[in-house]
């Protein structure tokens, strides 16, 4: 009997503009991640993304998400958007989700459990271990209520002082570890076009997660790296 094939997720984050969006959605990019967190440099208004997805033409995306109906002349189904959250209010959350018709949360900071089921069932951590006890831990408390349908676990860098979009690797070995017990989970941490493949074979991840290692400039995405990238990413298990 023939091997089942692994269909590896795909989410380009950080996108800032129109441009940079669409590049990531011609090229086969199963999700796309906005920061809503005002101190990163890669922060997009959420005003932004809803004037994209109810655009028409050169403004606009076409879509068949899960949280939007079909606008007019759609021309393909587009990825998953996700919302990336830094200790924000709740109640924000939701207004954002509404506003930028998002399908995913993610939380990337010290978000408690009963946050993360209050955004049941859209929302999922994202972790940043310091040692492997710790992202065994956080991983046992957390993965069990990420997204049903999207990713249980973000596996990021470790970094005292910044909230990812480091450029710093994540430990494989301990991601390739929890990968084995969490079907969904996404890794980040310095993944490049260069390097993705070999992360892809190591840890076995559901989905890579990549933001600065595409880029010109924060939040300006280098094109080419873009579609270099996710050509990498799913050509490594084939």
């Amino acid at each position: 009997m023939a091997a089942a094939t692994v269909t590896l997720k795909i989410k380009i984050c950080g996108i800032t503009n129109l441009a940079d969006a669409q590049v990531a959605i011609e090229a086969g990019a199963d999700l796309i991640g906005f920061i809503f967190y005002p101190k990163s440099p890669r922060y997009i208004a959420p005003e932004a993304i809803r004037e994209w997805v109810l655009g028409t033409g050169d403004r606009g995306l076409a879509t068949t998400s899960s949280t939007l109906s079909p606008i007019p002349n759609h021309q393909s189904p587009i990825p998953k958007f996700v919302g990336v959250f830094v200790d924000e209010d709740p109640t924000r959350i939701a207004e954002i989700v509404q506003i930028a018709q998002l399908d995913f949360v993610q939380l990337h900071g010290a978000e408690t459990m009963e946050i993360l089921a209050g955004l049941s069932p859209r929302a999922f951590k994202a972790l940043r271990p310091a040692t492997s006890e710790q992202a065994e831990d956080e991983a046992a408390h957390f993965a069990p209520s990420g997204a049903p349908d999207g990713p249980q676990l973000l596996v990021d860098a470790y970094d005292p002082n910044h909230y990812g979009g480091t450029g710093k690797k994540a430990d494989w070995h301990v991601a390739a570890a929890l990968a084995q017990r969490i079907p969904r989970l996404l890794l980040a941490g310095g993944l490049t076009p260069g390097n993705v493949a070999e992360a892809v074979r190591t840890v076995r991840p559901w989905g890579v997660d990549v933001s600065s290692g595409v880029e010109l400039s924060p939040g300006r995405k280098d094109h080419d790296a873009v579609r270099a990238f996710i050509a990498a990413a799913k050509g490594a298990l084939s």
